[in-house]
């Protein structure tokens, strides 16, 4: 059969109809899904941000996302680093996947690669992947997180100071003895100093799988973050990305760029914070530049409470009680903002529980991602709360867990539902006690203990323990451990 010119002509106008149809089913199809950005900041204090009430810090960049999403007032995550990541990537309480301390550098342990993290979910729904700043949950190759679902890595595999103070701290040279004796005693118990120096390796910034610097100079690692940042949303604008930028700041020791050193009321710590703020004022201002504020959802959030204070360093709790390390509120409760203009209604504040455990069910939904079936998931899609189709936690409880770096020992638990927070733990016979009650509802701060005065409250978030906690054993699964970490 011959085609003439007129027959070509419309032929090659269909197809071009045809190509054009399917490039936007495509496009609308990827702008279903929303970019997701999380920002998640190391050791600020539920008082360290101008929108949650510090006097000291100005946060404008930060303040304008809780004006113009949802903030949270009883938002959770794990006392110390490491667990804290560990649930936060798995949806799962840290002691569920057996991760309850603190990676140093070349540990033996690390996420197990079983677990399904949130960068893998949202692979599967065609996510473009990447990780900066701060891991924390493995240094061996098979812990990194290209091996854990992201595409890319920039940053520090694990903690920029390795706690309390930066590798290159001498003890000698502190004046605080008190301090001294908490450092050398610490450096026992991790084997770590050599004649009362830090004998930690050098701190390594990475890139994917290959060490690219030693020792970088830590006052520009927020600006090199936030530039990274930038790059690859600017790469990634035409499909849906997930970016999970974890700052380093403001965890000690504290650095600030010559651009904010000196210009906050709180000194260097206040001048990390408002540098970590300049970063966020910088994402979104990019979101806007390229069009896309209106498909990316930001959450801004804590690993866990501050770092109890060391001379003039360290942040503040706000009206809560404890520090980081701590299973008191101080410890735990951080602040939590999420924003997606036109999707969020701004201005909001909810008190509703809620915690790091429901960030991977959350943005798996939104991703039109499948969670998997054969594990227990402890978190909850909170996408109705933040579309403000309920105002309630989908959570009755939230429970808590000591662990091998934190203040409270691993025996140490408490369990809270939307009044009450219990402490517990196991008594010298092995059983799970009470220890101390408090209404959070009317004490906040955690002053009045009400055990004595309450017992039927007590016995009920018991019984509630002790059938969760029964439960968890049961479906415990294991840490990665080199050499025996396999899919």
């Amino acid at each position: 059969m011959k085609l003439n010119h007129k027959s070509l002509r419309n032929m090659k106008l269909s197809v071009f109809i045809l190509l054009v149809c399917f490039s936007s089913s495509l496009r609308s199809q990827a702008q279903d899904k929303p970019n997701i950005i999380l920002i998640f900041v190391d050791d600020l204090g539920y008082g360290d941000l101008g929108c949650y009430g510090s006097p000291t810090i100005e946060t404008p960049h930060i303040d304008r996302m809780a004006s113009e999403g949802i903030r949270f007032t009883s938002f959770y995550a794990a006392a110390v680093c490491g667990p804290s990541r560990a649930q936060l990537m798995t949806g799962s309480y840290h002691s569920r996947v057996s991760h309850s301390f603190n990676e140093l550098p070349e540990s033996q342990y690390g996420l197990h690669s079983n677990e399904t993290t949130i960068p893998e979910l949202l692979k599967t729904a065609g996510y473009k992947t990447m990780h900066i700043g701060k891991w924390h949950l493995g240094d061996a190759p098979e812990f990194l997180p290209t091996r854990q679902g992201f595409d890319k890595f920039f940053g520090f595999p694990y903690s920029h100071d390795m706690w309390p103070y930066h590798c290159n701290t001498t003890v000698k040279d502190l004046k605080d003895t008190a301090l001294m004796q908490q450092i050398l005693e610490r450096a026992d118990e991790v084997g770590y100093t050599v004649g009362g120096e830090w004998s930690f390796p050098p701190l390594p910034l990475m890139e994917d799988e290959e060490v690219i610097e030693l020792n970088p100079d830590q006052v520009q690692m927020t600006t090199r973050f936030t530039e990274k940042a930038i790059e690859f949303i600017e790469n990634n604008s035409r499909q849906p990305f997930f970016l999970y930028l974890a700052h380093t700041m403001p965890h000690t020791p504290l650095f600030a760029s010559d651009k904010f050193k000196g210009k906050s009321d709180r000194g260097l710590y206040g001048d990390a914070i408002m540098e970590v703020d300049w970063s966020c004022g910088q994402i979104i201002e990019k979101l806007k530049e390229l069009g896309i504020d209106n498909n990316t959802l930001v959450v801004f959030s804590s690993d866990n409470g501050p770092t109890p204070k060391y001379g003039t360093d360290g942040g503040s709790a706000g009206p809560l009680r404890g520090a980081k390390g701590s299973l008191y509120e101080g410890g735990i409760r951080v602040p939590a903002i999420f924003r997606w203009t036109g999707n969020i209604l701004g201005g909001r504040r909810t008190n509703a529980m809620a915690s790091t455990i429901d960030l991977l069910p959350t943005f798996a939904h939104l991703a039109g991602a499948e969670i998997p079936g054969d594990r227990i998931i402890d978190g909850t899609n909170l996408s109705s709360l933040l579309m403000g189709k309920k105002e309630t936690s989908p959570h009755r409880f939230l429970h808590y867990f000591g662990g091998s770096q934190a203040k409270a020992p691993a025996n140490y638990r408490a369990i809270r539902d939307d009044k009450w927070k219990m402490f517990l733990k196991n008594n010298s016979s092995g059983e799970l006690a009470p220890l101390e009650l408090y209404n959070l509802e009317k004490d906040p701060s955690e002053k009045y203990d009400k055990l004595k005065q309450h017992p039927e409250i007590s016995n009920r978030l018991l019984k509630e323990a002790e059938i969760f906690y029964a439960e968890l054993e049961k479906n415990k699964r294991p840490v990665g451990e080199l050499n025996s970490n396999t899919k």
